[in-house]
């Protein structure tokens, strides 16, 4: 991420969720990213998710109990990242598609719970074409509740 006066001009945002459709082809119940707060192209993101009680997944995650998925947690990062990817090359309604490649260091460090704010923090620390690596953080109110480190690839849908 870059600190300069250029990059900061450069800021996005907000953006709701009719925006962030038009970047990502996710719909419910896979969309994981509610709206933006900023975006800086090439560089960051902050985004957020509403964690509801309404989620699908607390039916069976616990019903006792109910906790956010850590791969839920995971994909609501690399999400933000689809979007930052898409509106850094400026490919929102293209029909492009964001896919994962691989996710490395993955730490979950508390339980996310309905009723929570999840800021999703991400920043792309690599670019070549259409192969980013992203490191993303997902908070709580300041604190950290899991992150990860990324590679997804911008292409073209499969052919049918």
């Amino acid at each position: 991420m870059t600190d300069q006066p250029e990059a900061a001009a450069a800021a996005l945002g907000p953006m709701d969720v009719r925006g962030v459709m038009a970047a990502l082809p996710h719909r419910y119940p896979m969309l994981l990213v509610d709206r933006v707060v900023s975006l800086v192209p090439n560089s960051a993101i902050h985004a957020v998710k509403a964690v509801s009680v309404n989620e699908p997944f607390f039916q069976g995650h616990f019903p006792t109990r109910p906790i956010m998925p850590g791969v839920l947690i995971v994909e609501a990062m690399a999400q933000a990242a689809g979007v930052l990817a898409v509106e850094t090359m400026q490919l929102a309604n293209s029909g492009k598609l964001v896919y994962f490649m691989s996710i490395d260091g993955a730490k979950f460090r508390s339980p996310v719970e309905p009723g929570c704010l999840l800021d999703l923090h991400v920043e792309i620390t690599q670019s070549r074409g259409a192969i980013c690596k992203f490191a993303g953080k997902a908070m709580i109110e300041g604190k950290l509740v899991a992150e990860a480190n990324f590679v997804a690839m911008i292409s073209d849908p499969p052919k049918d």
